[in-house]
């Protein structure tokens, strides 16, 4: 049986998975002809990785998740300390490159490179960060954690939404940012012209 609060983590993870490689996309292609489009969903793509993941994905993770397993697995106690440490400077790894997107819109192509470097450093980092969690702590939470648990858990996990997957308790806050960043970066990395 798959637990509401594992298919909620899965889907965040696949959502914010599918937000980075789409920033790495977008940087890639560059701001071409549209360098006012092209810095304005960056903005928006930063602004979702600061508000999302950093105050409401991690929260349920380091709050809710973590602690049992913790408890009950000495075995992943290490990796959890290391993955609850990512969590509080994953908010500084954002702001940084928001600062440096800044630095290349305001400043040029001079800054071009490292905003290129950071993203990459960052995408890189996220994107281990998630395969830890879902190859060593969910597995582990599966087998020592009981339904009492998992009760909690669930309940927990369902007040809370994602706006990239749409599902479970909506958050019409983040509804306007996300059509924002849909509609406005340029296809085939999403719906934009």
């Amino acid at each position: 049986m798959t637990h509401q609060s594992i298919r909620i983590i899965h889907d965040e993870h696949a959502a914010l998975t599918a937000m980075l490689r789409s920033m790495g996309m977008l940087v890639q292609r560059g701001p071409q002809d549209r360098p006012e489009q092209f810095f304005d969903v960056l903005r928006a793509m930063l602004f979702y990785m600061d508000e999302f993941p950093e105050r409401l994905h991690h929260t349920k993770e380091t709050e809710l998740l973590f602690p049992p397993v913790a408890a009950r697995s000495a075995a992943t106690r290490e990796v959890i300390a290391q993955l609850t440490h990512e969590h509080d400077v994953g908010e500084a790894k954002v702001r940084e490159l928001q600062h440096l997107l800044l630095g290349w819109e305001l400043l040029g192509d001079s800054r071009r490179a490292d905003f290129e470097a950071a993203l990459k450093a960052y995408v890189e980092f996220y994107l281990t960060h998630i395969r830890l969690e879902e190859s060593v702590v969910i597995p582990e939470a599966l087998k020592v954690l009981d339904d009492a648990d998992w009760m909690l858990l669930d309940t927990a996990f369902t007040t809370q939404s994602n706006p990239i997957t749409g599902k479970y308790a909506r958050e019409p806050l983040y509804d306007r940012l996300f059509t924002r960043i849909a509609m406005h970066t340029p296809a085939p990395i999403g719906l934009g012209s």
